[in-house]
């Protein structure tokens, strides 16, 4: 598929990573047009003026996740809008694995499996965890790097604007409008640094009720605060 596409990173205070993972997206961009757009949510804009690469685009925006992104969306020119957390490396092929999705008309979007970059055995415990979640459920999470059509995005009116999941608030919604989900076996790699600052069993507890409960109908206002720090 001839394809084009915008990577659209939310950030908040990622200075110390946000070049390596510019490097990264251009070195596996195999020949696709691709878009880095970078949306800054300190008012200072920190980790862009961090940025060495002047191709990027960088613009500030109020913070939250929803807010940045459908900020980075309503000014990306690609076909496909791919979601990225700043501490989440993609696999060596991504952009031709996701043509290869978007070139199957039946699907309107995807995300890739979960992978976590370190040798500890209890995070390959969760890797299973999440692959079977997401594949009974076919909602992935934000950290497996979500992408989507741009005119289905807009078509769905995006992200809500909520502190905390939108990424399952959208791939609900887009559940429920009929469109298929594609999950790609393939592993992005995604930093285990929340889980070891936290703490592995709490991180992962917590991040489980809070799933729950938002389920069960709690507010994301409410639950935000038991994920957030700051």
């Amino acid at each position: 598929m001839n394809c084009s596409f915008s990577v659209i990173i939310p950030v908040l205070h990622e200075s110390s990573t946000m070049n390596r993972t510019i490097d990264h997206i251009k070195n596996i961009r195999s020949g696709f047009h691709v878009e880095i757009i970078i949306i800054d949510g300190d008012p200072e804009g920190s980790t862009i003026h961090s940025i060495t690469d002047e191709t990027v685009n960088k613009f500030i925006s109020q913070k939250g996740r929803g807010k940045q992104m459908n900020t980075g969306a309503s000014r990306a020119k690609g076909d496909i809008l791919l979601f990225l957390h700043a501490d989440t490396r993609l696999p060596e092929n991504a952009f031709a694995f996701i043509a290869d999705v978007m070139d199957q008309k039946e699907y309107a979007g995807g995300a890739f499996e979960l992978g976590i970059k370190s040798d500890r055995r209890v995070f390959r415990l969760i890797e299973k965890f999440v692959a079977l979640r997401t594949h009974l459920t076919r909602i992935p999470y934000g950290d497996q790097a979500i992408f989507i059509k741009k005119e289905i995005f807009i078509r769905v009116n995006g992200f809500k604007e909520i502190p905390i999941m939108e990424d399952v608030d959208l791939m609900r919604r887009m559940r429920k409008k009929g469109y298929k989900i594609y999950i790609i076996p393939e592993n992005i790699k995604t930093s285990p640094r929340r889980w070891e600052r936290e703490g592995i069993l709490y991180c992962t507890l917590r991040n489980w009720i809070i799933m729950i409960l938002y389920l069960f109908g709690a507010k994301p206002e409410k639950l935000a605060k038991y994920y957030y720090e700051d």
